[in-house]
């Protein structure tokens, strides 16, 4: 699923999206009978409705998850939303969670914000390790641990992880004079993600007309962050990214990027980025597991046959996401349930198979549902074996509360500048302190 910027994965649309307010207070369309607090109903009979708010894809309506689930629970009723900005439906949700109010059964939180879901806001949510069917140890151990609290309290349970690759048109490589096969392309940049940007170069020297090698040197920034051992924040989870060797080179990855004319200067996961798939108007797009479900609904059919995967310079991990049950909710065992069920290996590995989420248990991860797995989009292309292999070479660097927002204002501001507005990169750089200052301390 699912970053902030995609961060999920970011956003895009499952079901037809209520405002956002109007989500997080009445529980995603809850009728009458549903519960102001929570947003789940107890419809009579012993029968319960349970709320399920979340971003982006997450697969589960797309893989049929929640009619299969229904079909075996007929006492529970799922209602579902899902919203486009994943930064405006966590801000809406940490809101939420401090009053006590406006929530559903079931809330998605991003990685980028789950810091500060397991620190300031821990004692909002139940602790999953003891519900029923729930082994801390079937996720992989990194995956677990981001979403355990100081005091030993697993408050979500791991939906997908993004391991990074690069999806890249063939038709369009081969029009610009670079070689196509997969293995080929990978070694144009492999090992260094300012080899990419050479590799961009060559590409927009004999570009098609109209078309640029990436889609935006914000993307870039986050495909190569991911590869670094320190990011945002330190262990102890301090903001250190002004001094940050990871965001230093990310940085300078992006600018060069954007300075060489080789990115389309798009904003990820907007309309114009959307319509741009469609119009066959660049190249590449960094790509974690998760974006290869928005490439086929995007670029649609005459796309299909034309994207391929090949491995990313340096192994590193975009997004992923967890569900949890926030304590203000009515059906808290119930929901745990569904939030068990949902995560099962059995689950992602049908989720996998739909829409290119990879799994983050172990198990799922083995099956070899994943493991042999290709997506029609992408005709032969060895899907599950890239991106599992990436999986187990993953190492995170540690998150800190605030790493979710300091991300979106060096992308979404300071980049975006450089690319959409000649702003120099240094003054840019000074934009994004004074702005991260003041969200952070103000």
């Amino acid at each position: 699923m699912r970053p902030t910027t995609r961060a999920r994965r970011r956003a895009v649309p499952v079901t037809t999206a209520l405002t956002l307010s109007a989500l997080l207070l009445t529980g995603c369309a809850g009728g009458s009978d549903a519960d102001p607090a929570t947003g789940a109903a107890a419809d009579g009979g012993g029968k319960v409705t349970l709320s399920v708010g979340d971003f982006g894809t997450f697969g589960y309506r797309e893989a049929g998850l929640y009619d299969e689930y229904m079909a075996a629970h007929p006492s529970i009723t799922i209602r579902y939303e899902t919203v486009q900005d994943g930064q405006k439906y966590w801000d809406a949700l940490a809101t939420h969670l401090a009053s006590g109010s406006g929530l559903n059964d079931i809330q998605a939180v991003e990685v980028g914000y789950i810091a500060q879901a397991t620190g300031t806001l821990g004692d909002k949510f139940t602790d999953l390790s003891k519900a029923e069917g729930v082994r801390a140890d079937a996720w992989l151990p990194w995956k677990a641990k981001q979403a355990t609290t100081a005091k030993g309290a697993l408050i979500g349970l791991g939906t997908d992880i993004g391991p990074m690759a690069v999806c890249y048109r063939k038709d369009l490589f081969e029009q610009a004079g670079l070689p196509t096969d997969r293995e080929a392309v990978g070694k144009l940049w492999s090992g260094d993600w300012a080899k990419f940007v050479d590799a961009g170069k060559q590409y927009q020297a004999k570009a098609p007309a109209g078309t640029f090698f990436t889609d935006s040197a914000s993307g870039l920034f986050n495909a190569a962050l991911s590869a670094e051992s320190q990011q945002y924040s330190d262990a102890s989870g301090k903001l250190v990214y002004r001094d940050s060797p990871g965001v230093k080179k990310a940085w300078t990855t992006a600018v060069d990027a954007s300075r060489a004319g080789i990115s389309a200067g798009l904003r990820q996961f907007q309309d114009d980025w959307n319509t741009a798939f469609s119009n066959a108007r660049f190249a590449t797009v960094v790509c974690p597991s998760w974006m290869t479900g928005i490439i086929s609904k995007y670029s649609g059919d005459p796309g299909k046959g034309k994207w391929d995967i090949a491995q990313a310079p340096v192994a590193s991990n975009w997004g992923g996401a967890f569900l949890t049950v926030p304590k203000a909710g009515k059906h808290q065992k119930e929901a745990a349930a569904l939030a068990a069920w949902l995560t099962a290996p059995e689950q992602q590995a049908k989720v996998f198979a739909k829409v290119g989420n990879l799994p983050s248990t172990t198990a799922a991860l083995a099956q070899p549902a994943v493991q042999n797995a290709t997506l029609d989009y992408f005709g032969t292309t060895p899907t599950g074996k890239i991106f599992a292999a990436t999986a187990q070479n993953i190492a995170p660097a540690p998150i800190g509360e605030q790493d979710g927002t300091v991300k979106t204002v060096i992308t979404d501001n300071g980049i975006l500048d450089i690319e959409q507005h000649g702003t120099d990169p240094a003054k840019a750089w000074t934009n994004v302190t004074k702005l991260i200052d003041d969200k952070v301390n103000g």
